[in-house]
């Protein structure tokens, strides 16, 4: 599969879990709860969309570093430190419920994981990956 490919799939299966969690939540957890999963999986989904188009950018197609280490230190820092103050409006203002939102942070997280689980067997079954 190449990068391209990887990369939709990636995404639409990040969108999909983040739609099951919510629906989840929806039917059978608070408002407040169903609201932290929707805007936790935002937030992380927009936070690995934009770190990844900062890599994409960091590098030529033939892999050379285009911009410096510093600039992307520094977006790194930047696109945590407004991930951090979102989160903290969030919490302090008490507008989801935290264990809502830890789950939809973790959209990412799951997402990385089923595709992990998947490869292995696809490659322990012998077919191409």
């Amino acid at each position: 599969m190449d990068w391209e490919n990887f990369s939709k799939y990636f995404k639409v299966q990040g969108w999909l879990i983040l739609l099951g969690f919510g629906l989840l939540s929806f039917f059978f957890m608070s408002p407040a709860f169903t609201l932290g999963v929707i805007l936790g999986g935002l937030i992380i989904i927009a936070n690995f969309n934009v770190m990844q188009a900062t890599l994409r950018g960091a590098f030529s197609p033939e892999g050379t570093m285009v911009n410096k280490k510093s600039a992307i230190v520094a977006k790194y820092y930047l696109r945590l430190a407004i991930m951090g103050i979102i989160i903290y409006i969030l919490v302090v203002n008490e507008l989801v419920d935290i264990a809502g939102l830890l789950i939809g942070l973790s959209i990412v997280v799951i997402n990385i994981l089923i595709l992990g689980i998947r490869f292995a067997f696809k490659i322990s079954s012998g077919e191409a990956v």
